[in-house]
């Protein structure tokens, strides 16, 4: 059998942890692309800022492509096992999509979570780890559509959950989501 992939691309404070999470508690592997900025920006021994992640996230893909992050990511996908879905957390550019669409083809399943702007920034700056401000917000949003490619992955998804209320109108959204693309748990 081929590895399945959930994968998860929206802005940052669309929601995509909230699925990612309620996924990982059904009990499916998972890998985050944003544990890899994480762990770059504390081996060069730098404060974890919005500032410092912005600069290793590019300079990572400046000098190893823009697919850095998916090739890493595949190749901790082949360590799990093949029978379970594995979540994907937090796709970023357009050529990583392209990577995990010409590697899993079908097998790999896109979802955009999206939410309006102000509802995302406004998130962002309530949340207890690595809040944003409304500026920061505002600058990190630019960055990932001009330098990381972030548009293309949302507007190619093969499927959407708006998150525009609730935590469990977004999870009960996303169990449905499940049925319907025939991955169950």
């Amino acid at each position: 059998m081929e590895q399945k992939l959930i994968i998860f691309v929206g802005m940052p404070g669309s929601g995509k942890s909230i699925c990612v999470e309620h996924l990982k508690n059904k009990g499916l592997a998972s890998v985050y692309f944003g544990g890899i900025t994480i762990d770059e920006v504390k081996k060069r021994g730098l404060d974890l800022t919005p500032e410092n992640e912005k600069i290793v996230r590019e300079d990572i893909r400046k000098h190893q492509g823009n697919e850095a992050y998916a090739k890493i990511m595949i190749k901790e996908i082949e360590s799990f096992d093949g029978n379970q879905p594995v979540v994907v957390d937090g796709l970023y550019s357009w050529t990583e999509y392209k990577l995990f669409k010409s590697t899993y083809g079908n097998n790999a399943v896109v979802i955009a979570v999206v939410a309006p702007m102000g509802l995302r920034h406004q998130r962002l700056e309530q949340r207890p780890k690595r809040p944003l401000s409304n500026n920061e917000a505002s600058d990190r949003d630019y960055a990932e559509i001009e330098n990381l490619e972030k548009g293309g992955p949302i507007a190619n998804a093969d499927y959407f959950l708006s998150n525009t209320e609730d935590k469990s109108q977004l999870l009960n959204s996303l169990d449905e989501l499940l049925g319907v693309i025939n991955i169950s748990i």
